[in-house]
């Protein structure tokens, strides 16, 4: 495996991490994002320290990952029905 040690900055506190090197651009963006849903946070709403507006951030996150595994569920589930679909007019065009 390839390890590489980076810091990523997170609500102003710095975190060392040991990954693999093909994931460093997702964590970066990671970080990135969460620092910059922070900042529009801080702009809207009163907070007694960083560590609510992580958790507000934290929260979205949440909601938009269920809301995507939501997605992709339905999505599956209509792929399925589809090729269930495709096969069923194929088997019976080949038996004929």
């Amino acid at each position: 495996m390839d390890e590489l040690s980076i810091t990523v900055v997170i609500a102003d506190r710095p975190y060392k991490l040991k990954i693999n090197r093909r994931e460093e651009e997702a964590i970066r963006k990671a970080a990135s994002a969460i620092d910059t849903d922070i900042e529009k946070y801080a702009s809207y709403f009163q907070y007694k320290d960083k560590q609510d507006l992580l958790a507000m951030v934290a929260l979205q996150f949440s909601v938009s990952s269920i809301d995507f595994e939501t997605q992709l569920k339905f999505h599956n589930q209509q792929l399925t029905g589809k090729l269930s679909e495709i096969d069923k007019v194929l088997t019976e065009a080949l038996s004929e």
